[in-house]
C-alpha cells in the first residue's frame, strides 16, 4: 500500500527496521540511514527551508514510495527493478559491509528513483522541471550535514574506520562525491532528460537507466577474489549482530 504523507514514511520506515531486526536482516541497515534522511527532509519543510514545502513533500512521498514498493514487492518474490533486485539480494547474504548495503541502497533509490519521482512530481504539479532546482539542490544541504553522523556510526560498528579517516580524507571523499555530489548531479541530469522526453519514450528511458544503475552496483560490491578477501576482512571487523548496527544506524 503506497502512503501518502511523509509521515507515513516514517511509520512505514519504523515497520521496515522492526521486522529487520526480527528477522535479523541487513535490509534494515538501509532503512535505517533512510529514516534518518526523511526526519531531517521534514525538519526542513517544517522550517521552511524549502520553496515549496507542499511540493517537496510529494516528492518526498513519490521518492519513498519507489523503495517502499520495491522493498515489499521483492520480499514477496514479486518482480522489481534490477538495480533494486541487486541491493536486496545483497541482504540475503553474510559478507557485504554494512557500508557496501548502504551505497547498494543509495545507488538505486539516488541514481534511479529520485529521477522519475522529481518528473512524477512536477507532471502532477503541472510546472517545468526547472521549477524544482532549487529544492532539489538544497536536499545536499541535508545529506552533507549527515556525514559526520554516519561516519561515526560506521566507525562504532568498524573502529578501524576511525583510523582511516583520521589519516586520510579518501573514504570521506568517495562517500560525499558517491552518494551526493555524482549521484544527485546524474538524478538531475536523468530527471531533465526524462521530463523533456515523450510520454511513450520514458518506460523505454527507466528500463535502460536501471540496467546502467545495476551495472555501477558491480563497483560497489565487486566480484572477484581479491575484492572478497578485502570486504571479508573488513566484515569479520564490524562489531556487533545485525540488531546491534540497526540500532547504531537508527
Amino acid at each position: 500500500m503506497k502512503v501518502t504523507t511523509i509521515d507515513g514514511v516514517i511509520g512505514t520506515l519504523d515497520e521496515i527496521i522492526e521486522n529487520a531486526k526480527k528477522t535479523r536482516s541487513p535490509k534494515g541497515y538501509f532503512a535505517a540511514l533512510y529514516q534518518k534522511v526523511t526526519k531531517r527532509v521534514k525538519e526542513g519543510i517544517e522550517e521552511g527551508a524549502f520553496e515549496n514545502a507542499k511540493r517537496m513533500e510529494k516528492l518526498d512521498v513519490l521518492f519513498a514510495n519507489r523503495y517502499l514498493e520495491a522493498q515489499e514487492q521483492y520480499f514477496k518474490g514479486q518482480e522489481v527493478t534490477e538495480s533494486w533486485k541487486v541491493a536486496f539480494d545483497a541482504t540475503r547474504t553474510y559478507w557485504p559491509i554494512v557500508l557496501q548495503h548502504l551505497l547498494l541502497g543509495i545507488n538505486a533509490h539516488i541514481n534511479l528513483d529520485l529521477g522519475i519521482a522529481a518528473v512524477e512530481t512536477m507532471i502532477s504539479e503541472q510546472e517545468p522541471i526547472t521549477a524544482l532546482k532549487k529544492d532539489f539542490d538544497k536536499i545536499n544541504k541535508i545529506l552533507e550535514e549527515l556525514v559526520g553522523e554516519v561516519e561515526q556510526e560506521l566507525s562504532a560498528i568498524w573502529p578501524t574506520l576511525k583510523c582511516i579517516l583520521t589519516y586520510s580524507g579518501k573514504i570521506d571523499d568517495f562517500l560525499i562525491n558517491f552518494s551526493m555530489e555524482k549521484a544527485r548531479e546524474g538524478a538531475w541530469k536523468f530527471a531533465t532528460e526524462l521530463a523533456a522526453a515523450q510520454a511513450e519514450e520514458r518506460a523505454s528511458m527507466i528500463m535502460e537507466r536501471d540496467a546502467k544503475i545495476a551495472n555501477v552496483a558491480t563497483y560497489i560490491n565487486p566480484p572477484g577474489l581479491i575484492p572478497k578477501l578485502i570486504f571479508g576482512m573488513i566484515r569479520i571487523g564490524e562489531r556487533g549482530d545485525v540488531v546491534q548496527r540497526i540500532k547504531i544506524l537508527t
